[in-house]
């Protein structure tokens, strides 16, 4: 920490050295605030840093639209409710940022900014320091931002509506916003050490997936036993009293009718709600704050045999691949294994299209009565697989770690490796098609030949095509995942702007080739031009290796030092 100095020493005799002194809270914050800057500040001399922020900058703006339209309909709702005087419905917009601040950190938690508690540990800061750090970094978090403009939309309106209850809304917002801020930063805590083992990152991932599979069934559900639902619904509404959303609402709503006494109960419910979580809160940092580790790996024990040598298996059955490419898709293999999260979202695609099969096509299909044709329904399945399993390509170095270094110490070029890590992708893409083109084929039925064979050859053209900018995007623009951590796991701010963009400008051209059969009055023109376009994407992808190589080469201490850190 600058600024902190020991001159005479005050406690000391002379000649000893004497005991410096911490500075208070307000000067601790002000210097963690300080270095933070300089260290954005000064990473962004980097030009991929740079880029990064570009990206996340672009997509910000796409997302402040959606922010902004939300705050202007809780501006008007909230002046309408005051207006006609229906005040208790104010616990369910509470209620639904609630759900808002708690949720959707977990769904994008990636995006969210990591709060390094190693990196604080380093400097001589007061627990107290370290504690209000933890939750100013919650502030920071997107969900955070968009939930503090809300609640500026809805004080606004109960400004424009009824401004006598603008200070009750301002003080239950404070309250409410520092009661979410602490109960996301816990479950945050939380979920961090439950994902730093791998059983309990497995069986959590496992559960998270088939939680949001389950959500896309919502709707068929609703249709069939919409009745029992909305009894059962109404059975738990009167419980929800004991939410803090509820007091919430119910503090404002008494207060604007001049209910004091009363709303007084309702505000003394959300302190204790407040000061309970920031008690566990507390608690949880009081641990990491004494250096808790949290490790994958477990405690060591002695063995019975430290010289028993395990069964190896000798049999090679990559033989007829290079021993280089063959050994860079069995590590890939491995780290498939590895990564929960990726190998359990393996099963989303066959049971999305099993969904898309219930809603959009067949005789009973909800808001599509008339069902869509195989023709159509199967090439937009087969984008939407695309879309799905080539994004993790665009940072295919995510998961290397120190890793990296081995590649450029191995007698390997880097042709061989992005070789071996775009079979493993094409493997995969291979055999999550096969399964959905039967499950298409069974629920729906299958496209006519033309259609069919169009749909294969355009995405050979897709995937290839992608395979070649994934793999300059990942040496480009490289950014580091860890296994079991939520918070700052994503990728690269560009490199998530250039997917984006290249499946878009693939997928417009694939629909209008697609589409030039029908107009054109010739069915097989649309796999005559994929398979021409396919080829020279083949064609494209190999000679882009030895480009790619050299440009790892250029590359080389920046993939060390993004990786390696």
């Amino acid at each position: 920490m600058a600024d902190v100095r020991a001159d005479a020493p005050a406690n000391g005799t002379a000649g000893e050295p004497a005991r410096s002194e911490l500075p208070d809270l307000a000067e601790q914050l002000r210097l963690v605030a300080w270095l933070r800057w300089r260290s954005l500040r000064n990473g962004l001399r980097n030009k991929n840093r740079r880029l990064d922020l570009l990206g996340m900058i672009v997509s910000g703006l796409f997302s402040s639209v959606l922010v902004i339209g939300i705050a202007v309909a809780l501006f008007f709702g909230t002046k309408y409710i005051f207006d006609v005087h229906h005040e208790h419905y104010l616990g369910l917009l509470f209620l639904a940022l609630l759900v808002w601040w708690q949720l959707f950190p977990i769904l994008m938690a990636g995006f969210a900014p990591q709060f390094s508690f190693k990196s604080l540990l380093r400097f001589p800061l007061n627990f107290s320091t370290f504690y209000l750090v933890g939750l100013a970094y919650g502030l920071a978090d997107a969900a955070a931002v968009a939930a503090l403009i809300w609640m500026g939309a809805i004080v606004a309106g109960t400004l424009a509506s009824q401004a006598s209850a603008a200070p009750a809304t301002l003080l239950v917002c404070i309250l409410f916003a520092t009661l979410n801020v602490t109960m996301e930063r816990l479950l945050g805590a939380w979920l961090e050490k439950l994902l730093s083992k791998r059983r309990s990152r497995e069986a959590l991932f496992g559960i998270f997936i088939l939680f949001m599979v389950s959500l896309q069934f919502l709707n068929p559900l609703l249709q069939k036993h919409g009745r029992e639902v909305k009894a059962a619904i109404h059975a738990v509404l009167p419980y929800l009293w004991l939410l803090p959303s509820s007091f919430a609402g119910d503090f404002v709503a008494r207060a604007s009718a001049g209910q004091w006494s009363a709303g007084l109960l309702e505000l003394l419910g959300l302190l204790v709600y407040v000061l309970l979580f920031n008690w566990l809160l507390w608690r949880r940092y009081t641990k990491l704050y004494a250096g808790e580790e949290l490790s994958e790996g477990i405690a060591p024990a002695a063995k019975e045999n430290r010289f028993a040598s395990e069964d190896v298996d000798d049999t090679d059955s990559l033989g007829f691949l290079p021993p280089q490419v063959g050994a860079v898709f069995r590590k890939e293999l491995r780290y498939l294994k590895r990564n929960s999260f990726l190998f359990f979202s393996l099963v989303i695609p066959p049971l999305m299209v099993f969904f898309f099969s219930m809603q959009i096509a067949g005789a009973h299909s909800g808001p599509f009565r008339k069902g869509i044709s195989p023709d159509m329904f199967f090439p937009g399945m087969m984008a939407y697989l695309v879309l799905i399993l080539i994004a993790p390509s665009y940072n295919s170095f995510a998961h290397e770690s120190r890793g990296i270094q081995t590649y450029f110490m191995s007698p390997v070029r880097f042709r061989e490796i992005l070789l071996g890590k775009n079979l493993m992708t094409v493997v995969i893409v291979f055999v999550e098609l096969v399964l959905c083109v039967i499950l298409v084929g069974v629920r729906v039925g299958f496209p006519s030949a033309p259609v069919l064979l169009a749909t294969l050859m355009a995405m050979i053209f897709s995937v290839v095509g992608q395979l070649t900018i994934a793999n300059w995007s990942s040496i480009s623009f490289p950014k580091k995942m860890d296994f079991g951590k939520m918070q700052g796991q994503r990728n690269s701010g560009m490199s998530v702007f250039l997917m984006f963009g290249v499946q878009l400008g693939l997928g417009g051209i694939s629909a209008l080739i697609l589409f030039s059969g029908r107009w054109t009055g010739s069915p097989w023109l649309p796999a005559q031009l994929f398979t021409v376009l396919g080829a020279a994407a083949i064609g494209g992808y190999f000679a882009s290796l030895d480009s790619l190589t050299q440009l790892a080469e250029a590359k080389k201490e920046v993939l060390i030092e993004t990786l390696c850190r």
